[in-house]
């Protein structure tokens, strides 16, 4: 059969079109692949931001603290309200909150906040075990 021919025509183009699907089901394999990742990056991006926000928050409002409008000294609870109030995107059901004070909640004594998230992957092909993400953070208590 010559080149030219109409059958071999359409057979170039049946061919074009299972190359065409097969290329495009991996394009899109991959994109959402990338999409799936960029949210793990952003969920442990907010889990290390949150545990440091969490010491701050418990650094400044040691048992010397002096304040009308906040709780003073902060307790476990405080800075685990404090953190469960999470940007969009996070499910603040999965954030776990743990404040440690060593020895105690006076300055000079050692404040540490660990963060831990458990993030669920969408992606299809991707095991759908959660990935938990800790952050954990400690500085010294001012007040």
């Amino acid at each position: 059969m010559p080149a030219d021919s109409p059958t071999h025509a359409r057979r170039e183009r049946g061919s074009a079109l299972v190359e065409f699907a097969a290329v495009f089901t991996v394009l899109f394999m991959f994109l959402f692949a990338i999409m799936d990742l960029s949210r793990a990056l952003y969920s442990y991006h907010f889990v290390a931001d949150a545990a440091r926000e969490g010491t701050r928050y418990a650094m400044v409002r040691g048992s010397t603290c002096k304040s009308w409008t906040t709780a003073c000294p902060a307790a476990s609870s405080d800075v685990q309200t404090y953190l469960k109030n999470v940007p969009a995107g996070i499910n603040p059901k999965s954030v776990t909150v743990t404040t440690t004070w060593t020895p105690n909640n006076s300055p000079g004594s050692v404040v540490q906040v660990q963060v831990q998230y458990s993030f669920q992957p969408i992606f299809p092909l991707i095991p759908k075990a959660a990935l938990v993400m800790t952050s954990t953070s400690q500085v010294v208590i001012s007040q």
